[in-house]
């Protein structure tokens, strides 16, 4: 790996309103190209939105989606890649040849390459397939990265394999926070006046978001993704409501020893910058670790045992025997 400056980016989008959406990338692109940044990340779903699709018909899912490579959106996002010389992540609606439904992540980049990332674990509509393949890819950047959609990062398999395949970043795109997650231990949700109202008392929705509702439950688990793989690790995620739920923000980028070298407390759109050190990798512990794998012990993490869907995992109280 080479030395690498990279961007995090958090931001508001509007539900079905992808002019609006492309234009906030656009303008983060241009200031992120002056800074000489060479990899930007935005959230997941950021060119749809997100939340809402989860009340949406069929035919309204696939109204807002695209195919990949040729949809207008993956084409805007190569020649803005192409003009800046800057790899460009952000999420939509897929759309396959066969009618299939994706959550997808496109990395377009300056040497004209586009890769996809599919959801692992979608259930924000059951209009939504789920993807079958992990993504981790050369960039002309000196750097090999890997993508994570939001849930697919819950999962430690998911970033252990991400990792074996050789991945130096993992790009980790969000909606997350502020989440009805049925359990009084993690996230939960935040009331939507307190984010309308930001203007008027500031610290009263700063407080929930960097609480534990957002930044204490993504400390948690986040860093240890990081420095349990040897990655570095960079979190993008909504901010501000999302029909009803407030995302948290909370954009942030972390070396692979699972420290934060960047991030914003900000509750409203924001990017945060970091030069990712290659030197970084060579003794940090996750690799050290990996390296002392013994796979002949890990047949069980292939048994099934009772799993449920990405759906009713994510919201049922079911648990597994």
């Amino acid at each position: 790996m080479k030395d690498v400056r990279v961007a995090s980016v958090q931001f508001n989008h509007r539900a079905n309103d992808k002019p609006y959406n492309l234009s906030v990338i656009k303008r983060y692109v241009e200031k992120a190209a002056k800074l000489d940044v060479k990899i930007i990340v935005f959230p997941e779903m950021c060119v749809t939105g997100y939340w809402h699709v989860s009340k949406l018909s069929e035919s309204e899912v696939l109204a807002l989606s695209e195919f990949v490579p040729q949809g207008e959106t993956c084409q805007t996002l190569l020649a803005m890649s192409t003009k800046y010389k800057i790899s460009i992540g952000a999420g939509l609606i897929e759309i396959d040849d066969t009618g299939k439904l994706y959550n997808s992540y496109i990395m377009a980049m300056p040497d004209g390459r586009l890769t996809k990332h599919r959801k692992l674990h979608t259930f924000v509509s059951k209009y939504m397939a789920s993807g079958n393949e992990y993504t981790v890819f050369n960039t002309p950047h000196g750097c090999r990265v890997g993508i994570l959609i939001c849930w697919d990062n819950n999962l430690v398999e998911n970033t252990r394999i991400t990792a074996l395949k050789g991945a130096d970043i993992l790009v980790a795109p969000h909606q997350t926070g502020g989440c009805n997650s049925r359990s009084p231990n993690a996230m939960g949700l935040i009331d939507t006046q307190l984010w309308y109202n930001r203007k008027q008392n500031l610290e009263a929705i700063r407080k929930e978001m960097q609480g534990q509702k957002g930044r204490e439950w993504l400390m948690r688990w986040l860093p240890s993704r990081a420095h349990d793989n040897g990655m570095f690790l960079i979190f993008s995620n909504g901010v501000g409501v999302d029909m009803d739920e407030v995302r948290t923000g909370n954009a942030m980028i972390l070396n692979a020893y699972g420290q934060i070298i960047a991030e914003t407390d900000s509750v409203d759109d924001d990017m945060v910058i970091a030069d990712l050190k290659a030197r970084e990798l060579d003794m940090c512990t996750g690799r050290r670790w990996i390296r002392g794998r013994r796979p002949e012990l890990y047949q069980p993490l292939t048994t099934k045992g009772g799993e449920l869907s990405p759906f009713h995992a994510r919201f049922s109280k079911e648990k597994i025997d």
